[in-house]
C-alpha cells in the first residue's frame, strides 16, 4: 500500500496522531478510535496492521499488551515523495516567475 493510500484514511490518521504522543497499548487506542469513529475491536485491529505492515507504526509484546509506537519508515517515504514534487513545482514556479519578469520588461 503506498503512504498517501495509508494516511487517507482518517482512521489511521487518528491513530497515527495519538501515537504521536508517545508509545500506547492497543486497547487504548483502540477504545478512543471505537468512540471517534464507531468501529468494531476487529477493524480497528486491521487499521493497525496497515500502519505496521506500511512501515508506519510498530508494534511491540509486553506480556498480554501489544504496544504500538510510530515508525519513522512511513513517514520518511511520505516526505520524501513530498520533497521531490515541491522541488518540482519550485523549479517550474522560477520558471514562471522569469518568463512573467520578461514580459514585463517587453511592455
Amino acid at each position: 500500500m503506498e503512504a498517501f493510500d495509508v494516511l487517507g484514511d482518517p482512521v489511521r490518521r487518528r491513530i497515527l496522531e495519538l501515537l504521536a504522543g508517545g508509545e500506547r497499548a492497543a486497547g487504548d487506542v483502540g477504545a478512543m478510535v471505537q468512540a471517534e469513529f464507531r468501529l468494531t475491536q476487529p477493524a480497528v485491529s486491521r487499521h493497525l496492521r496497515v500502519l505496521r505492515e506500511s512501515g508506519f507504526a510498530r508494534m511491540r509484546p509486553a506480556g498480554q499488551r501489544r504496544l504500538y509506537a510510530i515508525e519513522t519508515a512511513g513517514l520518511e517515504h511520505a516526505e520524501g515523495w513530498l520533497a521531490d514534487l515541491r522541488a518540482q513545482w519550485s523549479q517550474r514556479l522560477d520558471a514562471l516567475e522569469t518568463e512573467i519578469r520578461r514580459g514585463r520588461r517587453k511592455t
